[in-house]
């Protein structure tokens, strides 16, 4: 039955109980009695119109218990249209992998339409700067990009295996000798020069694949971004099964792209840990047929990070749960996984504690801002 409904019950009783107490007549009992009953009436017409727990698939079922690990509680929260985040074992010291579901009363293609809109980001307080790239991408896709004065400064005196800004070797080489240090205008040309290596970058990797992305050369033990990219995938028991095709379109980019898939790219400047972050991202959309459990697979790629994440990928699954088309409904389900320095040894322990507790936050506080709007139509 209905929490609204018992609550009404019990109102009732207790509301009785407290009259008789409390010397009222019977006819103001009857009343009572009357009025309390009319709006049990009430929440039981409103409880039937809405729609009960989500339906759960036997897969769907499997994967929550076995590879994700939750408890049937934790289940029903999901089905209940409560978010649920859980952070999953760490293979590596520098890995975090997290997992977050919840059910969404609404259509699947909503949530793409939501979750594509840039508009939307720009106005979001966390969010000071996003673009989309054109095909092919241009300088002017970078309108309004530009990286913070401390980190120009420390380009200036970046050597490599000591910087504190994510580039590749060349890069700083290259820019170093190409800026005159000593103009009004130094910083105006470091953001032009990094304008045009970004372009370049996202055209050599849309030609070549993840073997562009190359090494970053910020610190001495330099992560080869491509071996990352894979070893994210490989953590096989976070990833919904069924999809050999996508996992192996976002290792094989440009090759070997499924006839259901689109990509897309965007950059965004984002307000993360002690420093704004400039992030370059490719965004894969699969859509499934109506046959299949999946509805939509999208994966969000990092390219390109200025700080913190060495490699980072995002991947969501929107999967189908009620066929009623008076209410439409499915499971929003989101895998974050990501390689980040400086979660080793003593310090890395304490600091990585406060990463996962932030992170776990931020996903749970993303689910439910998601939900709301979603099902609230705004």
């Amino acid at each position: 039955m209905n929490q609204i409904v018992r609550r009404i019950m019990g109102a009732m009783f207790e509301g009785t109980l407290n009259a008789r107490c409390c010397g009222w007549r019977p006819h103001e009992i009857g009343l009572l009695r009357s009025g309390i009953a009319a709006l049990f009436v009430l929440a039981s017409i409103a409880a039937a119109a809405q729609p009960g727990p989500a339906p759960l698939n036997p897969r769907l079922q499997t994967y929550f218990r076995e590879n994700i690990g939750l408890s049937q509680n934790q289940i029903a929260d999901i089905r209940n249209g409560i978010p649920v985040v859980k952070a999953l074992p760490a293979r590596t010291p520098a890995e975090v992998f997290l997992f977050g579901a919840v059910y969404i009363h609404a259509v699947p293609s909503k949530y793409i339409q939501f979750s594509s809109d840039l508009d939307r980001l720009r106005q979001l307080p966390n969010f000071m700067g996003v673009g989309g790239f054109g095909n092919p991408p241009r300088l002017s896709d970078l309108k309004g990009l530009s990286f913070e004065s401390d980190d120009i400064q420390a380009l200036r005196s970046c050597t490599p295996g000591d910087c504190l800004v994510q580039v590749p070797a060349r890069t700083v080489e290259d820019l170093q000798r190409s800026i005159d240090w000593s103009a009004a205008n130094a910083s105006e040309q470091v953001n032009q020069f990094l304008r045009r290596a970004i372009v370049e970058n996202l055209i050599d990797y849309q030609r070549e694949g993840n073997q562009a992305l190359g090494v970053y050369n910020d610190k001495r033990d330099a992560p080869n971004v491509a071996q990352q990219f894979a070893y994210l995938l490989s953590y096989d028991t976070a990833l919904p099964a069924h999809l050999p095709d996508f996992y192996h379109y976002l290792l094989a980019y440009p090759y070997g792209r499924p006839a259901n898939v689109e990509d897309s790219f965007y950059w965004a400047k984002v307000k993360f840990g002690l420093k704004p972050t400039l992030r370059v991202a490719h965004v894969m959309t699969m859509k499934g047929s109506t046959a299949d459990d999946i509805a939509y697979a999208i994966a969000d790629k990092q390219l390109y990070s200025s700080h913190y994440f060495e490699t980072a990928i995002s991947l969501t699954y929107c999967v189908r749960g009620r066929d009623d088309p008076k209410h439409p409904g499915f499971y929003l389900i989101m895998t974050m996984g990501s390689e980040q320095a400086g979660l080793s040894g003593i310090r890395g322990l304490l600091v990585r504690k406060v990463a996962i507790e932030r992170s776990t936050s931020s996903l749970q506080g993303r689910l439910t801002a998601i939900k709301n709007a979603l099902e609230g139509g705004s």
